[in-house]
C-alpha cells in the first residue's frame, strides 16, 4: 500500500510504500492501544490498593463467559455453514435432474439440439449499476435459498407435466397409421376390384401390393405388437401387428421374418425381407389394414402424413 504525506505550509509531498505485514502490525498496535492504555491506567489506579483474589476470582469469571459467548457464536456459524452447505447440494442436485429432464423433452419434442444446450450456462450481462442498500444478513441469504427451492419445485412440476404430454403425443404419433411398408419400390396393385395375376379373373384384393427386390426390408407403418409371425395359406411368410384402437396391419409374401410373435416394434422398423413366398408371381409385399376387426383401403392412411 502506497501513503502520501502533503506538508501545508511547503505543500511539498512524500510518498513511501508499506508491506501487508507492515499494515498489519501498525493496525494490530492500534487496537491494542486502548487495551494496553486501560490496563496501565487500572494498574495505577489500584497498584496502590492491591490487587485481591476476590478481584481476579471476579475477572476470570468475566473472561470464561466471554470466552462461551465466543465458542457459541462460532458454533452457531459452523452450524449455519454446514446446514446451508447441505442445502446448496441438495438443490445442486435438483438442477442436475431439471437439466437431464430438459434434454430428454428437447430430444422427445425432436428441438433443434443448438436451440436449447443444457449443457452450457445461459449467457447473463449488462452494464454495471452500483447499489447502495444494507447488509446482507444471513437471513436474506436463506430466504433466496428458500425462494430458489420455491421456483425448482415449480419447475420441476412443469417440465414433468411438460415430458407426459410430450411423451403422449410421442406415442400416440408412433401409433398412428400412416405411411409405406418398404423404403424403396413402387405400387403394383390396388385395394379393390381387379383381374386376379394368377387366373385372370375378376377378384377382389384386400389390400394393396408394393413391389420391388427381392431382399429389399419391409417396414412397419407404426408401433404395435407382433401377433401372428409365420406361414399362412395365400399370403405365404406373414407377419401381423397389432397397434391398439381397434388398429391392425398385416405384410405377406416375405423371404424372411425379422420378428416373432410377442415382439413390441417401432414405427419403421424392419420386420422382415420383401420375398414371393406364399401365392405370388414375384418378389412384393401385400399390405392389409384393419379397424375393429373389418379390412379397409389401405390408401388413405399410406399417403398421410405422420404425426
Amino acid at each position: 500500500m502506497k501513503f502520501i504525506i502533503i506538508d501545508n505550509r511547503s505543500g511539498k509531498h512524500r510518498s513511501f510504500t508499506a508491506n501487508g505485514l507492515l499494515i498489519g502490525l501498525t493496525v494490530a498496535g492500534l487496537i491494542g492501544m486502548p487495551s494496553v492504555a486501560g490496563y496501565l491506567a487500572y494498574r495505577h489506579g489500584v497498584g496502590e490498593a492491591g490487587l485481591t483474589g476476590e478481584m481476579v476470582g471476579k475477572w476470570r469469571d468475566v473472561l470464561k463467559e466471554q470466552q462461551r459467548d465466543i465458542e457459541h457464536a462460532q458454533r452457531n456459524a459452523r452450524e449455519n455453514l454446514e446446514a446451508s452447505a447441505l442445502r446448496l447440494a441438495k438443490l445442486q442436485a435438483r438442477i442436475v435432474r431439471l437439466d437431464a429432464l430438459g434434454e430428454r423433452l428437447t430430444t422427445v419434442a425432436k428441438l433443434d439440439e443448438g436451440e436449447f444446450d443444457f449443457s452450457q450456462p445461459p449467457g447473463l450481462g449488462g452494464p454495471e449499476m452500483p447499489y447502495e442498500d444494507e447488509a446482507y444478513t444471513p437471513t436474506d441469504y436463506l430466504r433466496v435459498l428458500n425462494q430458489l427451492a420455491e421456483d425448482i419445485d415449480s419447475r420441476e412440476e412443469q417440465l414433468g407435466v411438460l415430458e407426459t404430454l410430450l411423451v403422449n403425443r410421442k406415442i400416440q404419433g408412433d401409433v398412428f397409421i400412416a405411411g409405406r411398408p418398404i423404403k424403396k419400390g413402387w405400387m403394383s396393385s390396388r385395394f379393390g376390384l381387379r383381374n386376379d395375376p394368377i387366373t385372370g379373373k375378376r377378384a377382389w384384393h384386400n389390400g394393396i401390393d408394393f413391389a420391388g427386390n427381392e431382399g429389399d426390408p419391409v417396414v412397419t407403418v407404426a408401433a404395435g405388437v407382433v401377433v401372428y409371425s409365420g406361414l399362412r395359406i395365400g399370403y405365404g411368410q406373414m407377419v401381423e401387428l397389432n397397434h391398439g384402437g381397434g388398429y391392425a396391419t398385416r405384410y405377406g409374401h416375405h423371404k424372411k421374418l425379422n420378428v416373432q410373435v410377442g415382439d413390441i416394434v417401432k414405427k419403421g422398423q424392419v420386420v422382415g425381407l420383401m420375398g414371393s413366398s406364399g401365392r405370388a408371381t414375384g418378389p412384393h409385399v401385400h399390405f392389409e389394414v384393419f379397424k375393429n376387426g373389418r379390412v379397409v383401403d389401405p390408401s388413405s392412411y399410406i399417403h398421410r402424413a405422420s404425426r
